[in-house]
């Protein structure tokens, strides 16, 4: 399972590393669907931590809402997953 969580957080940092730059070069991008499914999945921090370092999607109010909202859900499985 941590495996997983730790994987899947890569993988959504990745795609948003990815697609910030493509933004600023003006080639083919992610669709905002695989970036805030990835972050469903288990790839909220990962999100985050995309979001805010690379500053990509922090503009969008739907962004910022759903991924914090993705990360208290993670906690919170996480929690009752650990107990």
């Amino acid at each position: 399972m941590i495996y997983y969580f730790l994987g899947i957080n890569l993988i959504t940092f990745l795609l948003f590393a990815y697609d910030k730059r493509a933004a600023k070069k003006r080639t083919w991008r992610i669709k905002e669907i695989y970036l805030l499914g990835s972050a469903f999945l288990g790839g909220s921090f990962g999100a985050y931590l995309g979001m805010h370092i690379f500053k990509h999607k922090t503009k969008k109010p739907k962004f910022t809402i759903l991924i914090l909202a993705f990360i208290i859900i993670h906690i919170f499985l996480i929690y009752k997953f650990m107990t």
